[in-house]
């Protein structure tokens, strides 16, 4: 986690050396890595060197994970964070100077497509029409080289309680739900896949190769 995080700085720092704002998705931080964190290490480190101007989480429904345990890790490290609705962040990125979205990511196949929860793909969609940067922050083990693309990786789909419910309470109509949890993000909308064997910028086929084929960390 440490030394993913340096290297997400690294390459935050390469790009602008100003405090600067970041969205992320989801939750990749201590209490999902065990850790100092992944995607929230790397925020996390960039607050401790001054990179920090503000951070924004999106609730990630429905199980609001970054409402519930990302806003919770970064308000009791100070760093300061704001909630947003998943649907403000095109809106947040025209509007407030976003430079990065930084996510963690469940799997990556073997020419960079990533897997990560729902709602990362349209966030890397955003980020590209908006000239955002688009990191994804995961250990060398979330690399699936057995998985060409992200499209052979099946994808689970939950329950449609998930959406129709709050607190045990339905507030939805009665009608047919598609509840995915996990969507893939093209390597094409990825800027960079920050591991700790080391970093790929623009990542492809060949790339990902050349980082797993690495036995010492870089």
């Amino acid at each position: 986690n440490l030394t993913m995080a340096q290297f997400g700085v690294d390459l935050i720092r390469k790009h602008q050396g100003n405090p600067q704002n970041f969205l992320t998705h989801c939750n990749a931080g201590a209490l999902a890595t065990g850790g100092f964190g992944t995607a929230l290490g790397v925020i996390r480190a960039a607050y401790i060197d001054g990179l920090v101007e503000r951070v924004y989480a999106d609730e990630t429904r429905p199980w609001l994970q970054g409402s519930r345990l990302t806003a919770w890790e970064l308000s009791q490290d100070n760093v300061p964070v704001t909630l947003i609705a998943d649907s403000a962040a095109a809106h947040l990125m025209k509007e407030r100077g976003v430079s990065w979205v930084i996510v963690g990511a469940d799997r990556i196949a073997a020419n960079g497509d990533v897997i990560n929860k729902i709602g990362t793909y349209q966030l890397a969609v955003n980020a590209m029409h908006h000239g955002v940067r688009f990191m994804v922050v995961a250990p060398s083990s979330t690399i699936d080289m057995a998985s060409e693309t992200g499209d052979e990786v099946e994808l689970e789909e939950r329950p449609g309680s998930e959406l129709l419910e709050v607190g045990g309470r339905r507030v939805g109509a009665q009608v047919e739900v598609f509840n995915p949890v996990f969507d893939v993000t093209p390597a094409d909308l990825v800027d960079a896949i920050v591991t700790e064997k080391g970093v790929i910028e623009r990542p492809d086929a060949e790339k990902m190769a050349l980082l797993m084929s690495r036995r010492r960390l870089h």
